[in-house]
Protein backbone atom coordinates (compact mmCIF):
# COMPACT_ATOMS: atom_id res chain seq x y z
CA UNK A 1 0.00 0.00 0.00
CA UNK A 2 1.32 3.52 -0.82
CA UNK A 3 1.53 5.85 1.68
CA UNK A 4 2.17 9.77 2.09
CA UNK A 5 4.06 12.59 4.45
CA UNK A 6 3.04 16.03 4.05
CA UNK A 7 5.32 18.25 5.96
CA UNK A 8 4.74 22.07 6.13
CA UNK A 9 2.84 22.45 3.31
CA UNK A 10 -0.98 23.17 2.58
CA UNK A 11 -4.09 22.82 0.45
CA UNK A 12 -4.40 24.74 -2.95
CA UNK A 13 -6.10 27.96 -2.12
CA UNK A 14 -4.53 27.50 1.67
CA UNK A 15 -5.22 30.00 4.08
CA UNK A 16 -1.95 32.84 3.66
CA UNK A 17 0.28 30.45 1.24
CA UNK A 18 0.07 33.32 -1.09
CA UNK A 19 2.18 35.45 1.14
CA UNK A 20 4.92 33.37 1.09
CA UNK A 21 7.36 36.10 -0.56
CA UNK A 22 5.78 39.01 1.64
CA UNK A 23 6.69 36.69 4.49
CA UNK A 24 10.08 35.33 3.39
CA UNK A 25 11.60 37.98 2.10
CA UNK A 26 11.98 40.51 5.30
CA UNK A 27 13.21 37.13 6.94
CA UNK A 28 15.78 36.71 4.71
CA UNK A 29 16.93 40.66 4.49
CA UNK A 30 16.56 39.86 8.41
CA UNK A 31 19.43 36.78 7.80
CA UNK A 32 21.75 38.85 5.93
CA UNK A 33 21.77 42.19 8.26
CA UNK A 34 22.21 39.97 11.32
CA UNK A 35 24.85 37.37 9.60
CA UNK A 36 22.54 34.54 10.42
CA UNK A 37 21.00 31.88 7.88
CA UNK A 38 18.28 33.26 6.90
CA UNK A 39 16.69 29.54 8.20
CA UNK A 40 17.18 30.59 12.00
CA UNK A 41 13.86 33.28 11.16
CA UNK A 42 12.20 31.35 8.51
CA UNK A 43 12.16 27.53 10.12
CA UNK A 44 11.94 28.15 13.32
CA UNK A 45 10.44 30.43 16.28
CA UNK A 46 11.67 33.09 17.37
CA UNK A 47 11.60 31.72 21.07
CA UNK A 48 15.01 30.50 23.07
CA UNK A 49 13.66 27.03 22.55
CA UNK A 50 13.55 27.89 18.95
CA UNK A 51 16.69 29.53 18.23
CA UNK A 52 18.57 26.68 20.04
CA UNK A 53 16.95 24.36 17.37
CA UNK A 54 17.99 26.41 15.12
CA UNK A 55 21.51 26.07 15.69
CA UNK A 56 21.63 22.43 16.90
CA UNK A 57 20.00 22.29 12.92
CA UNK A 58 22.32 24.18 11.09
CA UNK A 59 25.06 22.70 12.85
CA UNK A 60 23.87 19.02 11.98
CA UNK A 61 23.77 20.22 8.13
CA UNK A 62 27.30 21.55 8.76
CA UNK A 63 28.22 18.06 9.50
CA UNK A 64 27.96 16.07 6.15
CA UNK A 65 31.48 17.18 4.65
CA UNK A 66 31.26 15.30 0.65
CA UNK A 67 28.51 14.83 -1.43
CA UNK A 68 26.62 17.64 0.00
CA UNK A 69 23.36 19.08 -2.03
CA UNK A 70 23.97 22.99 -3.61
CA UNK A 71 21.78 25.62 -2.10
CA UNK A 72 19.17 27.21 -4.67
CA UNK A 73 19.96 29.39 -7.02
CA UNK A 74 18.72 32.55 -6.65
CA UNK A 75 16.19 32.26 -10.16
CA UNK A 76 15.32 28.63 -8.78
CA UNK A 77 14.38 30.15 -5.68
CA UNK A 78 12.63 32.65 -7.33
CA UNK A 79 10.38 30.37 -9.29
CA UNK A 80 9.74 28.41 -6.29
CA UNK A 81 8.17 31.61 -4.51
CA UNK A 82 6.16 31.93 -7.67
CA UNK A 83 5.08 28.54 -7.78
CA UNK A 84 3.78 28.71 -4.11
CA UNK A 85 2.36 32.03 -4.41
CA UNK A 86 -0.10 30.44 -7.68
CA UNK A 87 -0.66 27.23 -5.81
CA UNK A 88 -1.98 29.88 -3.12
CA UNK A 89 -4.18 31.74 -5.03
CA UNK A 90 -5.99 28.52 -6.64
CA UNK A 91 -9.33 27.49 -6.10
CA UNK A 92 -9.89 25.14 -3.29
CA UNK A 93 -9.73 21.27 -4.39
CA UNK A 94 -11.78 18.60 -2.92
CA UNK A 95 -9.13 16.24 -1.25
CA UNK A 96 -11.71 13.66 -0.06
CA UNK A 97 -10.96 11.43 -2.76
CA UNK A 98 -7.39 10.58 -1.00
CA UNK A 99 -7.92 7.24 -0.38
CA UNK A 100 -3.81 6.35 0.85
CA UNK A 101 -2.54 6.98 3.96
CA UNK A 102 -1.28 10.31 5.24
CA UNK A 103 0.23 11.55 8.26
CA UNK A 104 0.69 15.68 7.75
CA UNK A 105 3.46 16.85 10.43
CA UNK A 106 3.94 20.80 10.82
CA UNK A 107 5.37 23.39 13.57
CA UNK A 108 2.55 25.32 15.71
CA UNK A 109 3.67 28.46 14.52
CA UNK A 110 4.37 28.09 10.27
CA UNK A 111 4.75 31.67 9.25
CA UNK A 112 5.67 30.72 5.96
CA UNK A 113 2.74 27.93 5.07
CA UNK A 114 0.67 28.78 8.10
CA UNK A 115 -0.37 26.15 10.71
CA UNK A 116 -4.12 26.33 9.71
CA UNK A 117 -3.29 24.83 6.71
CA UNK A 118 -2.17 21.30 8.27
CA UNK A 119 -5.20 21.36 10.46
CA UNK A 120 -7.33 21.73 7.11
CA UNK A 121 -5.90 19.60 5.32
CA UNK A 122 -6.28 16.68 8.25
CA UNK A 123 -9.84 17.80 8.21
CA UNK A 124 -10.28 17.33 4.58
CA UNK A 125 -8.57 13.87 4.44
CA UNK A 126 -10.31 10.74 5.55
CA UNK A 127 -8.24 8.95 8.19
CA UNK A 128 -5.19 11.27 8.03
CA UNK A 129 -2.91 11.36 11.56
CA UNK A 130 -2.15 14.84 11.99
CA UNK A 131 1.45 16.00 14.21
CA UNK A 132 1.91 19.50 15.42
CA UNK A 133 5.04 20.04 17.21
CA UNK A 134 5.38 22.54 19.59
CA UNK A 135 7.11 25.82 19.93
CA UNK A 136 8.09 24.88 15.98
CA UNK A 137 7.81 26.68 12.92
CA UNK A 138 8.20 25.48 9.61
CA UNK A 139 11.58 23.55 10.47
CA UNK A 140 8.85 21.72 12.56
CA UNK A 141 10.38 18.27 11.61
CA UNK A 142 13.66 19.36 11.46
CA UNK A 143 13.83 20.55 15.01
CA UNK A 144 12.05 17.37 16.31
CA UNK A 145 13.82 14.85 14.22
CA UNK A 146 14.03 12.47 17.24
CA UNK A 147 10.81 12.59 17.37
CA UNK A 148 9.41 12.87 13.34
CA UNK A 149 11.89 10.02 12.01
CA UNK A 150 10.89 7.43 14.34
CA UNK A 151 6.93 8.20 13.67
CA UNK A 152 7.79 8.58 10.10
CA UNK A 153 9.19 5.10 9.45
CA UNK A 154 6.75 3.74 11.64
CA UNK A 155 3.89 5.27 9.58
CA UNK A 156 5.64 3.83 6.16
CA UNK A 157 6.80 0.81 7.58
CA UNK A 158 2.81 -0.20 9.10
Amino acid sequence: MRRLILTGTGPAGGKGIDQVGAVSWPLMVKGLLTLRDPKTYLFFTSTAHGRQAAKAFLARLRERKADRDNGPTPSAFLRQLKAIKAWGQQAPQDLGGIRIPVLIANGDNDIMVPTVNSHEMARRIPGSQLVIYKDAGHGGIFQYHGEFVPKALAFLND
